[in-house]
């Protein structure tokens, strides 16, 4: 309980929410749990937190848009996918946080934004000149011209991990179809409890750390331990929370046991 009284003070945040928890199960928008989300956003910056969101969603939406029976698994399938669906994720975004009075700004980045020294300090630069023009930036991979990332990036968990440690955030919040990391499968074992709060990653977490779940996603326990491990030594800390309700966002701020606490320096 201790760690969590510090999340009160953060005020450089990124949300990670992946593709199952913006759409229903039937791979169709979740048009709600979208505005529940910018209202959540909209609260925290009005309270003068920086916040970042980091988006997935747009090959599931794209694939809904054009009739797909599923979530291709080709690569340029995936690219396709991803072309039609961003353009309906950012008007749907661009709806629902207009209802708030909020900017925002879209920033597509590739695995080599992360690895080009001058292309890194040209993002964090962007990035932080939107947040002195009160502007939410929303981040996606750039599926459309990269493919390593749509492997790499892993539904967008490591991305968000090296998004948050782009800016100098104080904290990653993911946002999943899971209530945290569970001593051991909640699927499996009827007896499996959530684990609190996690200060050391070794070799025990990442055993019990299991697989994506979901047609939707592809992202499963064991890419979200990843990021928190690289968060945890830059001194980041890190939460993971069921995204049913964006609503637990403030709880998580509040300092309220929920989800699972990745403590910074484990």
């Amino acid at each position: 309980m201790q760690y969590r009284q510090r999340l009160k003070e953060h005020k450089r945040v990124v949300i990670k929410i992946g593709s199952t928890s913006l759409t229903h199960e039937n791979g169709k928008i979740n048009l709600r749990r979208m505005d529940k989300l910018a209202w959540v956003v909209s609260d925290l910056r009005n309270r003068g937190i920086d916040v970042l969101i980091v988006s997935s969603g747009a090959i599931a939406v794209g694939a809904d848009k054009l009739g797909l029976s599923e979530r291709p698994r080709d690569i340029i399938g995936k690219q396709a996918s991803s072309a039609v669906g961003q353009a309906i994720l950012m008007q749907i975004y661009e709806r629902c946080f207009g209802e708030y009075n909020q900017k925002l700004a879209q920033i597509l980045l590739t695995k080599g934004a992360f690895e080009n020294a001058s292309k890194k300090r040209n993002a964090r630069n962007t990035i932080d000149r939107l947040f002195e023009l009160k502007v939410i930036p929303i981040v996606n991979e750039n599926d459309t011209v990269a493919t390593e990332e749509l492997d790499e990036f892993s539904d967008n968990d490591t991305l968000s991990a090296y998004v948050a440690d782009l800016i100098d955030s104080d904290l990653l919040i993911i946002l999943s179809d899971i209530k945290g990391l569970y001593t051991s499968d909640p699927n499996l074992d009827p007896d499996a409890e959530i684990i609190d709060t996690v200060t050391e990653i070794g070799r025990d977490i990442y055993k019990i750390a299991g697989g994506s779940a979901s047609a939707l996603g592809t992202g499963g326990m064991a890419t979200k331990v990843h990021a928190a491990e690289l968060l945890c030594s830059r001194g980041i800390d890190m939460v993971i929370a069921h995204g049913e309700d964006p609503e637990i966002v403030f709880d998580i701020l509040d300092g309220k046991n929920v989800g699972t606490m990745f403590v910074a320096s484990c």
